[in-house]
């Protein structure tokens, strides 16, 4: 039995609503990193230990027994920047490509769907996936595949934040046609070959990506109640993979407050089975700053509870500052303006205390950016404010320690993990390696979490994403990171719990399970510390638990019988996800595990280009250890001291284990 009622007192005078035991529970409290059982009341952990001292916690017919057959547990997985709330409105009405492992199979899914989708829904592959997971042709879909399998239902298939390939039934329903215009920094491609008038369904980011989402926005929303109902299925899909909480970073077409009444909704019912802080991302351009004096007055940070809370600003604070991650472009050069419109939002957020974070993925932008935030804080001191920068894929080391002297984290994603190829196509083998540069944020303090920036630009599956940290991979197989830039697994699984709490000022509320915290974990369907290293990112939970109750079991598990009440069937009726489920968990993976083949070679063919990848599925390798404290450089010292004063708790976190994340 996984489960029992136990007739005997405790022997302590608190008794537990639930108790685990038997179980191999990686706890991230350095004092103790492995126990065997816990002890949970009222939504908390009041205990763990040993087997035999949480029995001690049971009480006379009240308290849940569960025992986990020796499987690994771990802290509730934090994504630290996804935007679940935009993803939850549109869950239901998308056909995932999200780990599919033949393009054949993803046409076909296109195939089928255009058989159940009514007018005048349209087909929508919203991101998730990268060519380079094919294992049939690591190409993407050419137009005529995407035209001939949808006929004449609209069709959608967004690529990354790259392109949008629509059949000539979308191309009608977007209103687009010959007189339609090039945005700017995009293109509306029209046919050469002939014909220059006739619009061929491929649109391009030129790296502005915000054609792409105004093409998506042209199609039909789905019903309150949908929205309802499909924001839960894609909550339970998170739980699937063991995600107990998640920082929203907002979205274009995400007006606060009526684009969050759903989840709102959802709150106000008991209904959240994920834990959301969210942030409030700038929807008009050159009125940013009347965007946030308005939403000033009506909410500020910290509003809501444990489940459903403000957390600031971000990630868009100025248009202008959008520095588009599209690497099949060059990076874009921000306009002359940005330094001023940014300086006036940042100082209007820091004069209210208002916690901000800001989409940053080069290097250049990033300095650009601390300039004004360092101009602001000598105006008023940015002392005690949670900021953080997002993604940072090629930020330097003197702008590493910028950030540290302001007291400011850096949240990281998976984003490379789909687009990695054509990073070292246009950006070098060197570059790539250490993109983004995980050991120098760590060496230097800087608080540092883990995400996807799902759903578009990378699936929401953090085991994707704990692959990607642990092996420096690409989901084709592509190395990117060197041995001298990757964590261990202990340190990847930091990141993505007590590392991601801090972007929302939670890290003493939650990210481990010690006492006194919220009794969050999730039981695996593997050992994530002894799989092969192919085999992370096919992990899933099997028994995932928020404030101490159930919120997903797998059917097939052990723990079945502990389901939750059973969520409402799939709507609509045509909705993608009731025919082929969310994240697909290729089968392909073998259920024993041979020893894994050496290295290999193979000519990956995309966007008109032939670039000669190294692959490697290698087990992972040794790594030299690395100092535990970077030295500062004289000019930040006395702003470091005044942040450390007030952060030096939170500091620790990072730089105390510094040697647990790189020991192999």
């Amino acid at each position: 039995m996984s489960k029992q009622k136990k007739n005997k007192s405790s022997a302590n005078n608190t008794t537990a609503d639930t108790i685990i035991t038997n179980a191999h529970i990686a706890t991230m409290d350095d004092s103790k990193p492995f126990v065997s059982a816990v002890a949970i009341k009222d939504g908390i952990f009041i205990a763990i230990g040993s087997n035999e001292e949480i029995m001690a916690y049971k009480s006379d017919m009240d308290t849940d027994i569960i025992d986990a057959n020796g499987r690994t547990i771990i802290p509730g997985l934090n994504d630290s920047h996804i935007h679940i709330i935009r993803g939850g409105l549109n869950y239901n009405m998308e056909l995932r490509w999200d780990g599919v492992p033949s393009l054949a199979e993803s046409i076909k899914r296109v195939r089928e769907q255009a058989k159940r989708t009514p007018q005048p829904q349209w087909i929508r592959v919203v991101g998730g996936w990268s060519e380079f997971q094919f294992n049939d042709e690591r190409r993407m879909p050419t137009i005529n595949e995407i035209e001939q399998a949808a006929d004449d239902t609209p069709a959608f298939i967004l690529h990354l934040y790259h392109c949008s390939i629509l059949n000539k039934a979308a191309i009608r329903a977007a209103g687009y046609n010959k007189d339609t215009p090039n945005p700017p920094d995009a293109e509306i491609e029209r046919d050469s070959s002939g014909n220059y008038n006739n619009l061929t369904g491929l649109i391009t980011a030129k790296p502005a990506a915000t054609i792409l989402y105004q093409t998506l926005a042209k199609g039909p929303k789905l019903s309150y109640d949908d929205q309802i109902n499909s924001t839960r299925h894609f909550m339970y899909e998170l739980n699937r993979f063991g995600v107990t909480s998640a920082i929203d970073a907002g979205g274009g077409f995400q007006n606060f407050p009526d684009d969050y009444k759903v989840i709102a909704d959802l709150a106000k019912q008991g209904l959240l089975t994920v834990r959301i802080a969210y942030n409030l991302f700038t929807q008009r351009p050159k009125k940013e700053l009347e965007d946030f004096t308005n939403w000033i007055k009506m909410v500020k940070p910290g509003d809501g509870d444990d489940f459903y809370r403000m957390n600031g600003a971000g990630e868009m604070l100025v248009f202008s500052a959008a520095d588009y991650e599209n690497t099949l472009e060059p990076r874009p050069d921000l306009a002359e303006t940005m330094e001023s419109e940014l300086k006036e939002v940042v100082k209007l957020l820091v004069q209210n205390r208002w916690p901000f974070r800001i989409h940053a993925t080069y290097d250049e932008s990033i300095t650009r950016f601390l300039n004004v935030f360092e101009e602001v804080n000598k105006e008023i001191p940015f002392i005690g404010l949670r900021w953080f920068l997002d993604h940072a894929e090629t930020i330097s080391e003197y702008n590493i320690e910028r950030v540290h002297a302001l007291g400011g984290g850096i949240a990281i994603q998976d984003r490379l993990a789909f687009q990695g190829e054509h990073f070292i196509e246009r950006y070098g083998k060197e570059v790539a390696e250490r993109s983004p540069p995980i050991r120098k944020i760590i060496e230097m303090g800087v608080p540092l979490g883990a995400g996807t920036d799902a759903t578009r630009v990378s699936t929401y599956n953090p085991w994707v994403s704990l692959y990607w940290l642990v092996t420096g991979k690409t989901v084709g197989g592509t190395i990117l990171r060197s041995d001298k830039n990757r964590v261990n697994r202990m340190g990847a699984l930091r990141l993505y719990t007590i590392g991601s709490a801090w972007f929302s000022n939670e890290e003493n509320k939650k990210g481990s399970i010690e006492v006194g915290k919220l009794a969050d974990l999730v039981v695996l369907s593997d050992d994530y510390f002894s799989v092969p290293e192919e085999q992370i990112k096919h992990i899933e939970s099997i028994l995932t638990i928020v404030g101490g109750k159930v919120v997903y079991t797998d059917a097939t598990s052990e723990f079945k019988d502990l389901a939750p009440s059973s969520l409402p069937s799939i709507t609509p009726k045509w909705s993608p996800v009731a025919t082929y489920g969310g994240y697909t968990n290729s089968s392909e993976v073998p259920k024993t595990y041979p020893s894994i083949p050496g290295s290999s070679s193979s000519s990956v063919k995309s966007h008109n280009s032939t670039t000669n990848l190294k692959t490697n599925t290698t087990t992972e390798t040794q790594s030299e250890k690395i100092p535990t404290q970077y030295p500062s450089s004289n000019k930040f010292d006395q702003a470091a001291a005044d942040i450390a004063r007030v952060s030096n708790k939170s500091n620790k976190i990072w730089s105390s284990c510094c040697d647990e994340y790189f020991t192999f």
